[in-house]
């Protein structure tokens, strides 16, 4: 395998973390490919057996629009890491591939994920993302965590390892739209309240939306309300959560939580302090 990604960010260390024999170049911060080397970065999908993309657009897909045409070309596997967020608000009700998309606050996204699926790509769309290092636990232990009270309104996650999971199914998938989630889409203060107990920390109150004095970029995250439906995920790729709900997700990565911030604990007793 010759596996191109476009932006080695969170999700797509995980991902390539499941893929010791393949040989990878990536573009992004932590990757070995400058996103600006056109002819460098040709060369590298013209040589790839899969091609995969996590970088978010601006106003428009930076990735499209650079290489657009040289991908259209390509006769490697293409995938992109899209969002949930395409599909608007459903006012909680449950919602799956087939739904109509682009009618919520993320225009820019939904027009990428037409976009790619026009070149016959998996389209990977994902909900909240969690995992080791970015989780409610995270913002629990650094005193970040807020319980906001929208009666009625749920939210889809995904562990970033049944993320990784569901890509690497997805290499032997027909193109198409996929949607990784768990099976229990659930409160957001449910899931802060739950990550309270498991560290043994005091559960914060809840605070009317409001009241929460909230940018506009997070109040229009509120303004959403879905169940995202994984049905096809299952039944196309093979794919099954080891994490189905928010429960094994948090319970699996307290494990490796400390209570205390980092910053605050005291230091080791060894010294090999890296």
């Amino acid at each position: 395998m010759r596996l191109l990604v476009f932006g080695l960010g969170y999700s797509a260390r995980h991902i390539t973390a499941l893929l010791p024999a393949a040989r990878i170049v990536a573009t992004g911060s932590a990757g070995n490919l400058p996103f600006d080397d056109r002819d460098r970065v040709r060369f590298e999908i013209a040589q790839a057996t899969h091609i995969l993309s996590s970088v978010p657009p601006g106003e428009t897909d930076p990735v499209l629009a650079a290489y657009g045409a040289a991908l259209a070309g390509s006769s490697a596997w293409l995938g992109y890491l899209s969002s949930t967020g395409v599909y608007g608000d459903t006012q909680g009700a449950w919602v799956d591939e087939s739904a109509p998309t682009g009618t919520g606050r993320r225009t820019a996204r939904a027009a990428a994920d037409a976009e790619w699926l026009a070149l016959e790509a998996r389209v990977f769309r994902l909900p909240g993302i969690y995992g080791p290092g970015r989780s409610p636990l995270d913002r629990i232990v650094a005193g970040e965590a807020r319980r906001i009270d929208v009666p009625g309104q749920v939210f889809s996650r995904i562990h970033v390892a049944d993320l990784a999971a569901g890509i690497i199914a997805g290499f032997d998938a027909p193109p198409g739209a996929y949607n990784l989630a768990d099976d229990a889409p659930a409160p957001q203060s449910d899931v802060i309240a739950f990550g309270c107990r498991l560290l043994g920390l005091p559960v914060p109150p809840l605070v009317p939306l409001q009241e929460a004095n909230l940018s506009p970029q997070a109040r229009a995250f509120y303004a959403e309300n879905r169940r995202i439906a994984n049905g096809k995920a299952k039944r196309v790729l093979s794919w099954r959560p080891r994490y189905p709900d928010y429960r094994a997700g948090l319970r699996a990565l307290s494990a490796t939580t400390s209570p205390t911030p980092a910053s605050a604990a005291p230091a080791a007793a060894s010294s090999d302090q890296r």
